[in-house]
């Protein structure tokens, strides 16, 4: 028995014995083939592909630049007539089923036979829409966008943009020669998303949209879902779908069972490109965790890493949200990366900037040729600090965007915290303005409700979706309540803003101004360290030393030391004990782990030579480093240092008020009772015999000792241990005196720590200079 096609009526097969069609082509009125050609057509499936009328089935099939098009059937082939500029029509008869492919004829010869994108349906469900409309579509970046499909068991890539005020948009890619004139896009009604099937694309197709305005021009623009991109200079979208398998499935069940603000956490800032100039992600991959497992890091954060058309900005003027740069590899060769550092146990951090974005044609700008992902109003779309523009936060498909993307990255690519970059700017409606460059809210108050509202639901979201990742505020403002949660009460009652963290940066410009100055003046300005005990505990807090402090003539931080030398490196020693015995999560800028004297540079990265053997002053730096590895260490394994940082109990000064002397003391304490006594003697003298307040009796050993030669200094201290005297002092039971090294930080425990200060602990290896 033999199978074939399904059975026509002979009047059918005989029709279609000539292969031309006989009966008169269906052709669409001349205002609606006009619209179509001129990529102004809200529906081209509408007149495009099979449409069964009172006198046949009509078929129109739309190629620019054929000769001829031939409809191939199950019973044979037809040829369609030719109408205007690439449109190709036919009439079959009733009844007919409309499953058919095209084949091509021009000026290159007849093409291998194509499917037909506008005989299927849209690819996005009811459901969808409805959500995007809502602006609650949590994993936006699965419907919109490109994506690998296969319908009605044919494979091809979807299309979705969302272009609301675009009377018409087009597919342009290098499939068809940038000419969108065959391949326009249907709106899908009052969600403002355009959506397209292309059958027989695959991975790797380079594409854009072309956006037809009201005003009458065509704008060509990347896709704002676009996962993959071209590598700049180019700005094409990249249709991509993931093929990694992730092996990291233990970091992930480990990563929630204790809240970040409770765990010991130390971060490593640096920016990719330049942390070793001309390593891909790979590469990286074999480097970087290797290194921060060196120094004992618990966390790595990225300066931005989403893709952006200038190197210059550092990542922080971002046209593609939702792909990780292309200058470094691809989004499954960033996946390795985070891969490879969380099997190594480093938590990752990466720079999220929903604050702003860049005025460039080809991105989201005036997206669909009107204001859409920006405000309408220019007082608020425009941001003067930078020549960008802001988000348009009280619009909820642009807040979706957003909410939707910080998702993502947690989702796709496994991230465990974002530190949201410039939160300041957005919650206030006057940030870098003047009065009449700004308009009030409702209320006639300056604060941005939109933006609460959104930083509100992207806190929410992310962690609820995604347990055990971190959201961290850059904030520099008092704004009250920027890590109390979101139900809670907050400035104008509006709630908590709900981040876990946030960058304590009173901290730093008061800690940073004080080192900078000379010690003989450090006494009229001691407060400058202890102010931050007045407020420590109203946020949860990280301590950041960040790359915004050693670029654009600020100077590295050892440069900004007084002193000689041999000073300036003690003062950058000592500070480092001091912060990370202060209360709060650390985080320290790639070149000042080994007291790189230059400023930053993303060209030039950091200067790795000054390692290396040979070089003058080597082991200068390289005891920097050693300091920074047994930071770390002691930090993460003793409790005391890390588990109250955000309850008063965790913390008490021993005296606040030794001026004169350029001296801090104060205790750290864990929920089990174990102390830490940190002492920072912050003048160039040796101070001997100097009484300190002990919480418990016995013998006190020094674990930590930034003067101490392993890290490049003098030795000038005793070193311990030290018995407590039944003599209270500083509102102690108990006291002993010790030798104060000069411009030192030195720690303190009882009974002997878990790791002395004399066990040997490697830096890790230092990169070769590249």
């Amino acid at each position: 028995m033999t199978t074939g096609p399904a059975p026509v009526t002979p009047r059918l097969a005989l029709e279609l014995d000539p292969p031309v069609l006989q009966l008169s082509p269906a052709r669409p009125a001349p205002e609606e083939t006009a619209r179509l050609l001129a990529g102004r057509h809200h529906d081209p499936h509408a007149l495009l592909g099979a449409h069964p009328g009172k006198s046949g089935v009509a078929v129109r099939v739309l190629r620019p630049g054929a000769d001829t098009v031939l409809l191939e059937t199950e019973v044979g082939r037809m040829a369609l007539s030719p109408a205007e500029d690439g449109l190709f029509t036919g009439l079959l008869p009733s009844g007919w089923q409309a499953d058919y492919r095209l084949r091509v004829i021009d000026a290159d010869g007849e093409s291998p036979a194509q499917e037909d994108g506008y005989r299927f349906a849209p690819t996005l469900g009811e459901l969808d829409l409805h959500l995007i409309r809502e602006g609650r579509h949590e994993q936006l970046w699965r419907v919109l966008g490109s994506h690998l499909r296969v319908v009605d068991g044919v494979a091809g890539v979807a299309f979705a943009v969302w272009a609301p005020n675009a009377v018409g948009v087009r597919l342009v890619g290098d499939f068809n020669f940038w000419d969108g004139t065959g391949l326009p896009m249907r709106s899908l009604g009052a969600s403002g998303v355009w959506e397209l099937f292309v059958p027989g694309l695959g991975e790797g197709a380079v594409y854009k949209y072309e956006i037809a305005t009201r005003d009458g021009r065509l704008l060509q623009k990347a896709d704002p879902l676009a996962r993959r991109t071209e590598g700049p200079p180019a700005t094409a979208s990249v249709v991509h779908e993931s093929s990694y398998v992730w092996g990291d499935e233990r970091w992930l069940r480990h990563r929630s069972a204790r809240p970040v603000q409770d765990g010991a956490m130390s971060i490593y800032e640096l920016h990719l490109g330049s942390w070793r100039p001309g390593l891909t992600y790979r590469q990286l991959a074999a480097e970087l965790p290797g290194y921060l497992r060196g120094l004992n890091f618990t966390h790595v954060e990225f300066m931005p890493v989403l893709e952006h058309p200038f190197g210059g900005s550092w990542g922080y003027q971002v046209s593609g949200f939702y792909a990780p740069t292309a200058r470094l590899g691809s989004p499954d060769d960033f996946r390795f990366l985070v891969d490879a550092l969380h099997r190594a146990g480093i938590g990752v951090i990466m720079d999220w900037v929903p604050a702003h974005f860049p005025k460039d044609e080809f991105a989201l700008a005036r997206f669909d040729g009107e204001p859409l992902y920006e405000p309408a109003d220019p007082r608020r779309a425009e941001h003067p600090d930078w020549g960008t523009l802001t988000f348009d936060y009280g619009r909820t498909e642009v807040r979706n965007f957003l909410v939707a993307n910080a998702v993502y990255w947690c989702e796709e690519f496994h991230i465990d915290g974002l530190r949201v970059d410039a939160v300041a700017s957005m919650l206030y409606l006057d940030y870098s303005r003047e009065d009449g460059q700004w308009a009030p809210n409702q209320f006639g108050g300056r604060e941005n409700l939109d933006a609460v509202a959104f930083l509100q639901e992207m806190n929410a979201t992310v962690y609820r979706r995604c347990p055990g990742v971190v959201t961290i505020a850059e904030e520099s403002t008092a704004w009250d309540g920027v890590t109390r949660p979101t139900d809670a009460l907050g400035q104008s009652g509006a709630g908590g803003l709900g981040f876990g963290l946030k960058w304590n940066m009173g901290w730093m410009h008061d800690s940073l101004r004080y080192f900078a100055r000379e010690p003989i003046h450090r006494q009229y300005h001691h407060h400058e360290l202890t102010f931050s005990m007045v407020y420590a505990y109203a946020e949860n807090y990280v301590l950041p030393i960040s790359h915004d402090e050693v670029v654009h003539g600020k100077g590295s931080l050892v440069a900004k030391m007084p002193g000689d030398w041999w000073q300036q490196r003690a003062n950058h020693r000592a500070y480092l004990g001091f912060m990370w015995a202060h209360p709060g999560k650390q985080l320290l800028f790639m070149g000042q782990e080994f007291a790189q004297g230059a400023e930053w540079d993303h060209e030039q990265g950091p200067q790795w030579w000054l390692l290396e053997e040979g070089w003058p002053a080597a082991e200068d730096h390289r005891g920097v480093r050693r300091l920074l590895a047994d930071l770390n260490q002691l930090y993460q394994d003793y409790p005391p240092l890390w588990q109250l940082d955000a309850d008063p109990a965790g913390f008490h000064w021993l005296d606040a008020d030794a001026a004169q002397d350029n001296v801090y003391s104060f205790v750290r304490r864990d929920t089990a009772g174990r102390t830490l006594v940190a002492v920072c003697n912050l003048s160039p003298n040796v101070r001997a015999d100097y009484r300190i307040g002990l919480p418990a009796a016995g013998r006190w050993h020094v674990v930590l000792d930034t003067d101490h030669s392993r890290y490049g200094g003098a030795d000038a201290g005793q070193g311990g241990p030290y018995q407590a005297a039944e003599l209270p002092w500083q509102g102690q039971p108990f006291s002993a005196e010790l030798t104060l090294p000069p411009l030192a930080t030195v720690w303190l425990c009882p009974q002997g720590p878990e790791l002395p200060l004399t066990a040997a602990r490697s830096a890790g290896p230092a990169p070769e200079a590249g």
